[in-house]
């Protein structure tokens, strides 16, 4: 098969790319532009370590091509943080919240809840149950987890809405 061309946005810069058309985007992120903060887990799209967000919605890099997202808008996890280097919001909540566990599961989960956060910024408990549904550590830190996205929504006590 021929190789395409293809003209990303990823993280705010742009990037053009000739690409196998059976390339995945989760491949492509990691293989060629470096961006190993998205994980490959079950390779199914199950459990969403490799959640990036398409044109600002949560989507599994692993069930894309590359070639698929030609003219789109790609934020990994590399992209959430500020250009200073800043945590944002749900990355910080995630530290301070202890909603790391091993780490591997991580960027897809704040990707999704950085997705899930915009759309529902006053979620119930059932609510980030519901919205991080789609995402599973292998280490069952789901507490931690959960109050990280509290945290972060501004609903923990004691923490300040970002």
């Amino acid at each position: 098969m021929t190789d395409i061309d293809i003209r990303v946005r990823i993280n705010g810069s742009n990037r053009t790319d000739r690409v196998p058309p059976r390339l995945t985007l989760a491949d492509y992120l990691r293989d060629r532009c470096g961006l190993t903060g998205t994980h490959l887990g079950c390779e199914h799209g199950v459990c969403g370590s490799c959640t990036v967000l398409l044109d600002g919605e949560a989507v599994r890099a692993c069930l894309l091509f590359a070639v698929q997202v030609d003219g789109s808008e790609l934020t990994t996890i590399e992209g959430l943080a500020g250009p200073d280097g800043e945590l944002s919001p749900v990355q910080a909540a995630f530290r301070d919240q202890h909603g790391l566990q091993c780490g591997f599961c991580t960027p897809g989960f704040i990707v999704s809840a950085t997705a899930f956060l915009r759309d529902n910024p006053e979620p119930s408990d059932d609510d980030i149950r519901e919205g991080l549904s789609g995402n599973l550590c292998r280490c069952t830190g789901y507490q931690g987890i959960i109050r990280a996205v509290r945290a972060a929504a501004g609903t923990e006590p004691g923490s300040q809405r970002p």
